[in-house]
C-alpha cells in the first residue's frame, strides 16, 4: 500500500519537479520510510534483482547462485538492504571464510555478486551509494592451470571406441565452444561448407566458431551413421537417443580419462588449449577474445597459459 502511494506521489511530483529533482525526493522519502515494517516487506529487492537479471539474459544456474549469494548474507547481517553498511559487509565477508575452507577465489566471487547487487541498487536510486565500493578485489594467487598435449589429445583420439565420442573431442578441441553450448548444437546449425557453426554463448550471446577438416570429416561421418531422427548434433548411444547433456559429456570424458591414466580430462580443459595455442601461435588477444565470447579480454588472458618455453626464446631475441 504504502509503495502504492509512493509512487502516486512521485507521479503528481513529476508535474513540477525535473527528473533530478524526482529523484531527490525518492530518495527522502524512502530513507524516511525505511524503518517502516510495511514497506519494507512490501519492496522485496532481491526479487527485483534478480528479475532484472533474467531479464538481461542469466542463465537460471547464475540466478540461482545470485540468489543464494545474496539471500545468505541478507540472513548473516540481518538488515534490510537500505541500511546495510560496507563494515557489516567487511565483517560477513571476514565470517564466512574463516568459517569454512573456502578458496579466495571464491570469496571474490561473493564479493561480486554483492557489487552487482548493491549496484543496481544504487542505480535504481534505491540507495545512494553502493556499500561495496570500497571493499576491494580479493587478491587471488595465480596457478598456472593444466593444458593437453598434442599427444594427449592423440591419445584420447585413438581410444574412442564410438564416431560420437570422436566428433565431440574433435569439436571441442578445434571450437574451444563451452560444454553448455556443445550440447545445445542442433544438426541445422553445423555449415560444412564453411566449416563453421553458430553458438549461443553467456547471457544467450550469439557468436560464430571454426572447425578445422578433420572434424569436419568425423562430424560429417557420426551424422551420416546415425539412425534416430532427433535436431540435436549430440545424443545418447543408446535408446531413446535423448540430447546429451553437460553432465554425460563430463562423465563420458572422465572416463576415457580414467582408462588411459591422463590427468584431469574435462571439457573446460580443451577451452583452455585452444587459447593457450593460438596465443603461443600468434594470434591477436582480440581475436581470441571474440572466438572464445569472454566480454572481457582479462577472462581471455587468464584462460591462455603461455607456453614459457616461446617466453625464453623470445626473451633471448628481444633482450639477450
Amino acid at each position: 500500500m504504502l509503495k502504492t502511494e509512493l509512487n502516486e506521489i512521485m507521479i503528481e511530483a513529476g508535474t513540477f519537479l525535473n527528473e533530478e529533482q524526482c529523484r531527490k525526493l525518492k530518495r527522502i522519502l524512502e530513507s524516511k520510510l525505511e524503518n517502516n515494517e510495511l514497506i519494507r516487506t512490501e519492496i522485496n529487492f532481491l526479487e527485483m534483482f534478480i528479475s532484472a537479471k533474467r531479464i538481461e539474459g542469466c542463465s537460471e544456474k547464475t540466478l540461482h547462485y545470485y540468489e543464494s549469494t545474496i539471500r545468505n548474507m541478507l540472513k548473516s547481517v540481518g538488515k534490510n538492504e537500505q541500511s546495510i553498511t560496507t563494515e557489516d559487509l567487511r565483517l560477513y565477508l571476514d565470517s564466512y571464510q574463516r568459517s569454512g575452507s573456502i578458496s579466495k577465489v571464491t570469496l571474490d566471487n561473493v564479493r561480486r555478486i554483492l557489487s552487482s547487487f548493491f549496484s543496481w541498487l544504487e542505480d535504481e536510486d534505491y540507495i545512494q551509494k553502493s556499500p561495496v565500493r570500497r571493499i576491494h578485489k580479493v587478491k587471488t594467487g595465480k596457478t598456472v592451470k593444466e593444458t593437453y598435449t598434442d599427444e594427449s589429445l592423440e591419445i584420447m583420439r585413438d581410444h574412442c571406441d564410438n564416431i560420437r565420442d570422436l566428433a565431440m573431442i574433435d569439436l571441442l578441441a578445434s571450437t574451444g565452444i563451452r560444454v553448455g553450448e556443445l550440447v545445445k548444437l542442433n544438426r541445422k546449425d553445423i555449415d560444412f561448407e564453411n566449416r563453421e557453426c553458430i553458438v549461443f554463448g553467456k547471457g544467450n550471446k550469439e557468436r560464430k566458431v571454426y572447425f578445422d577438416a578433420r572434424t569436419k570429416i568425423h562430424l560429417q561421418r557420426y551424422i551420416d551413421e546415425r539412425t534416430d531422427e532427433s535436431d540435436a548434433l549430440f545424443v545418447s548411444l543408446l535408446k531413446p537417443f535423448d540430447r546429451l547433456q553437460i553432465s554425460g559429456v563430463e562423465i563420458r570424458l572422465r572416463k576415457i580419462g580414467r582408462e588411459l591414466n591422463l590427468h584431469k580430462v574435462h571439457p573446460h580443459k580443451f577451452r583452455r588449449t585452444l587459447a593457450t595455442v593460438a596465443i603461443d601461435k600468434g594470434m591477436p588477444i582480440e581475436q581470441v577474445q571474440q572466438l572464445l565470447g569472454h566480454q572481457s579480454i582479462d577472462t581471455t588472458l587468464q584462460y591462455a597459459m603461455v607456453n614459457q618455453n616461446n617466453v625464453k626464446d623470445s626473451h633471448r631475441r628481444f633482450i639477450g
